[in-house]
């Protein structure tokens, strides 16, 4: 991809965020493009391209009326959006298209036409994990984070420390779900979930969503806000878990995504001034300041127990909150692509000031998939 080729020039969430019971995830979905769309200057007959995962493009198509000539169904869970951005810059460079519409919603707490999660038996994961009962998030997770934390010399008390600071975040965003402040005790006195995971340490269920315009460099400047160019982008997918299982580490997944992205952004660590990191369970940080290169994994927890990710921190991350205290309906990888748009355009509520280089870093599929996009407000 050609870096600054292809900017971001309508970001949107939608109206409301949180508990929605009155809107089903279709009409999530339309809400969020239309802000998006009207964020933009533009009209639904101007877009000619459309992403979007779960839900499928036929459906947003359909629902909105459009007819677009480029559609990309990927859904590799939460990180999905930042292969889809990934996607339109390819599409928009080849003349497949030249306006495209990456859209997310989940009604993932009132389950309002939510189609439900389900594992096909004759899959890896049906044949090789579900048996035994390794299945969803908090039974998948904690035997590789104690591997993790025992490996690399990382504390309860390190990881903890992701919540409360990430609480201290969304104590600046009028938008967010949890703003009461916490300290590292109430996180590890917290309810017990599935060990080392207490509830504190566990993403919120909402409702909600997100949408992006994506167009060339050469057309956002026409746009009614300054657009927000793309430095570089990274993809990666494995096998769910069998990496993270074999290595009780993180995923292979993330050390391809975010090294190709910083490549073809020609940045360097010590340029970056604003990250957002896929954080559903506390520990996703720390992996991925490790895998991104920002650190060796022993440094990572120590390095956000020091307060240098925190508002007035060196490396200021999750800025809105997280999937822990900001939002979380299913699939995180939108509200984060939303934040680093918000840091670059200079509208965030916890606004990073001067920021002019957000790295935006996704997972998804239990681990299956990881995405990064790099953004900046230069040309």
């Amino acid at each position: 991809m050609r870096r600054n080729a292809f900017a971001v020039v309508g970001p949107a969430e939608t109206t409301e965020l949180g508990v929605i019971p009155n809107m089903s995830q279709l009409q999530l979905h339309a809400d969020a493009a239309l802000n998006a769309i009207k964020d933009a200057g533009l009209k639904l007959s101007d877009i000619d391209g459309i992403a979007t995962a779960v839900e499928t493009p036929q459906q947003i198509a359909h629902y909105l009326g459009i007819t677009p000539t480029w559609v990309d169904g990927t859904s590799v869970g939460g990180c999905s959006f930042m292969l889809h951005v990934r996607h339109a810059a390819a599409a928009i460079e080849a003349g497949l298209c030249n306006t495209v519409l990456i859209t997310h919603a989940e009604s993932g707490k009132s389950m309002i036409g939510k189609a439900p999660r389900s594992i096909p038996a004759d899959s890896l994961q049906g044949q090789f994990e579900a048996p035994f009962g390794v299945y969803g998030p908090p039974s998948m997770f904690p035997i590789p984070v104690l591997r993790y934390m025992k490996t690399h010399g990382i504390t309860h008390e390190q990881i903890a420390s992701v919540a409360v600071f990430q609480r201290e975040w969304a104590a600046k965003n009028p938008r967010a779900m949890m703003k009461a402040p916490i300290t590292v005790e109430d996180v590890l006195n917290s309810k017990m979930i599935a060990y080392p995971f207490r509830i504190l340490q566990c993403c919120l269920v909402t409702d909600g969503g997100g949408a992006l315009i994506m167009t060339s460099a050469g057309r956002a400047k026409d746009f009614p806000h300054k657009p927000v160019y793309i430095l570089g982008t990274g993809e990666s997918v494995e096998t769910p878990m069998v990496s993270q299982m074999k290595t009780f580490d993180s995923s292979r997944a993330f050390t391809v995504a975010g090294p190709t992205a910083f490549r073809e952004a020609g940045i360097k660590h010590g340029d970056v001034d604003h990250l957002m990191i896929y954080v559903a369970f506390a520990r996703l940080p720390l992996y991925g300041l490790g895998d991104l290169g920002f650190m060796p994994h022993e440094e990572t927890g120590a390095f956000i127990a020091a307060g240098n990710t925190r508002p007035g921190g060196k490396l200021p991350m999750n800025t809105n909150g997280g999937g822990l205290s900001y939002m979380h309906s299913g699939m995180y990888g939108m509200y984060a692509l939303q934040e680093s748009v918000r840091q670059m355009r200079g509208i965030a509520p916890a606004q990073v000031p001067g920021a002019k280089i957000s790295v935006c870093h996704g997972v998804g599929g239990m681990f299956a998939a990881s995405g990064t996009v790099i953004f900046t407000n230069e040309k």
